[in-house]
C-alpha cells in the first residue's frame, strides 16, 4: 500500500455525460434555487409576522420552510459554480461537513411530517386534549427522541465514511457529497457503512409507516363518527401529497445506488439531486396554496 495514493480531494463530476451542454444546467437549477429561496422565505415571513398563524400546525409548516430554505444553501451554490466555471473540486473534510449538514437537515423533513401527523391526530381524534398535548412541554417528549435519533444516526454514518481509505478513484459521479456516492469510492470493506446507511433509511421508512397509520386512524375515526369528512380530507390531503412525492423520489434515488439497474448515470444523479431539491420548491407552494389561512395572508402580503 506504500505506493497507493490515498485521496483527500475529490471531483464532483455529476452530469459529466452532457459534455459541453453541462453549463446549460445552470439555468433550470438556478431557477429552482431562486424559487426555493423566495417561496420558503415568503412562507416563513408570513407565518412569523401574523399572530393569527401562530397555531401548532402553522408553526410546524414554518419549521418545514426553514428546513427547505436551509438544505439547498449547503450544496446548490457550489453546484451552480461548477456548471459555470467547472469548479468541481472539494476536500474530504469539506465533503464530510457538507454530507453531515445535508443529511441531518434532510432528516427533519420526515420528522416534521411525523409531528404534523400527530397534530392532526390530536386535533381530530382527541380534540378535548388537543391544546394540552400540543403544549410545548408535552410536545417536547415527541420531538426530542426523534431529533436525538437523527443526530446519532447521521453523525455515525458520516464518521464511518471519514474513516475509509479512498485509493481507487477521487471522481464522484454526483453534484454533492451524498453518502453512498462517497462510500463507493473506498478501497476496502464498506459493509458497515452500507448497513448504517440502510438502517438510517429504514428509520425514515418507519416514519412514513407511522404517518400512514396515523392518517388511517384519522379517516377511520371520521367515518365512525358519521360526520362529514370533507374538511378533514382537505386538511390532511396536503400532507399526504407531500409525503407521497417525497417518499417516491427518495426511494428511487436510494434504490438506484443499491440495486443493479440499467439507468444511465445522469438519470441517477438527477433523481439524487431532485430528492433534495424538489421538496424545497414543492412544499412551500403546496402548503401556501392548500392551507387557507396561510394562502389568505400570502395574497395580502403580495398585494402590498
Amino acid at each position: 500500500m506504500k505506493n497507493v495514493t490515498m485521496h483527500k480531494h475529490f471531483i464532483l463530476d455529476g452530469f459529466s455525460e452532457l459534455g459541453v451542454l453541462r453549463p446549460v444546467l445552470f439555468i433550470p437549477f438556478s431557477i429552482m434555487f431562486v424559487v426555493s429561496l423566495s417561496a420558503n422565505s415568503l412562507l416563513l415571513y408570513v407565518v412569523v409576522s401574523q399572530r393569527s398563524l401562530h397555531s401548532p400546525m402553522c408553526i410546524l409548516i414554518a419549521g418545514m420552510a426553514c428546513v427547505d430554505l436551509s438544505v439547498p444553501v449547503f450544496w446548490v451554490p457550489h453546484m451552480l459554480l461548477s456548471f459555470l466555471f467547472d469548479w468541481r473540486g472539494i476536500s474530504l473534510i469539506g465533503c464530510l461537513v457538507q454530507m453531515f449538514f445535508i443529511h441531518f437537515v434532510e432528516t427533519f423533513q420526515s420528522t416534521l411530517l411525523v409531528w404534523m401527523a400527530l397534530d392532526r391526530y390530536f386535533a381530530i381524534c382527541k380534540p378535548l386534549t388537543y391544546h394540552e398535548q400540543m403544549a410545548l412541554p408535552t410536545f417536547l417528549k415527541f420531538i426530542i427522541p426523534l431529533v436525538v435519533r437523527n443526530f446519532i444516526m447521521v453523525t455515525l454514518f458520516v464518521s464511518l465514511a471519514g474513516t475509509l481509505s479512498f485509493c481507487a478513484s477521487n471522481v464522484m459521479n454526483h453534484c454533492f457529497c451524498e453518502h453512498m456516492a462517497l462510500v463507493q469510492l473506498a478501497c476496502g470493506s464498506t459493509a458497515i457503512n452500507n448497513l448504517v446507511g440502510l438502517m438510517t433509511a429504514l428509520l425514515n421508512v418507519a416514519d412514513f409507516i407511522f404517518i400512514t397509520a396515523s392518517y388511517i386512524v384519522i379517516f377511520s375515526s371520521v367515518l365512525k363518527s358519521g360526520k362529514s369528512g370533507a374538511k378533514t380530507l382537505h386538511t390532511c390531503v396536503t400532507h399526504i401529497v407531500v409525503i407521497t412525492v417525497s417518499l417516491t423520489i427518495t426511494l428511487v434515488a436510494f434504490l438506484s445506488y443499491r440495486i443493479r439497474n440499467g439507468l444511465p448515470a445522469a438519470v441517477r444523479v438527477f433523481f439524487s439531486t431532485m430528492y433534495v431539491m424538489f421538496p424545497s420548491c414543492f412544499n412551500p407552494i403546496i402548503y401556501g396554496i392548500r392551507t387557507a389561512e396561510i394562502r389568505k395572508h400570502i395574497l395580502k402580503t403580495l398585494r402590498r
